[in-house]
């Protein structure tokens, strides 16, 4: 069944809205999944933040377009699906590529990510990086551990300074002062 001219526009506008809300997106055809693994797929990605739609391939390309996006062909060939990622990208990329390798009938195409193309394999590598949570922690850890190690140096040299002036204290020739 045809849609109607009036029903495209609400879907460029709708792709334009959840571009705008997510800068950062993961494509995957889906051919021949069967909807029970399409929801279970788009229950994944709300719960990383994210939202999943099934999109018309030429709507979501003019939606793109209107943002200065453009993605190469074959990203857009076929039937499509998007992970828009809120904050946590790598999770959504994560979710899509897991059911990706558990299943032949989802193929990651590519993805955007904060204005950057990746094609498929990149989204893969994407998928590979720890939760955002976990990456925070260790750029704190490597923030603080200079901070410790010149704490630690500090309180070094103090004890040592501290030891030599009880040391001199405790000595006969400063009980003879």
């Amino acid at each position: 069944m045809a849609i109607t001219k009036s029903r495209k526009q609400e879907l460029v506008a709708e792709y334009r809205r959840l571009i705008e809300a997510h800068p950062s997106l993961i494509l995957a055809s889906f051919a021949g999944m069967n909807v029970k693994s399409l929801d279970q797929l788009r229950r994944r990605i709300r719960e990383t933040g994210g939202e999943f739609h099934v999109v018309k391939n030429r709507l979501i390309a003019l939606a793109l377009k209107e943002r200065g996006l453009t993605l190469p062909g074959p990203a857009l060939e076929g039937s499509t699906i998007v992970g828009f990622a809120g904050e946590d990208i790598p999770a959504v990329a994560k979710a899509i590529v897991e059911v990706a390798r558990q299943s032949e009938a989802l193929a990651v195409k590519g993805g955007i990510v904060d204005g950057i193309i990746y094609d498929g394999r990149q989204v893969e590598r994407l998928a590979d990086l720890p939760p955002l949570a976990v990456l925070r922690a260790q750029f704190l850890g490597v923030l603080s551990a200079p901070a410790g190690r010149v704490a630690g140096a500090l309180a070094g040299s103090v004890r040592q300074v501290m030891n030599v002036v009880k040391a001199y204290a405790e000595s006969p020739a400063a009980a003879g002062s």
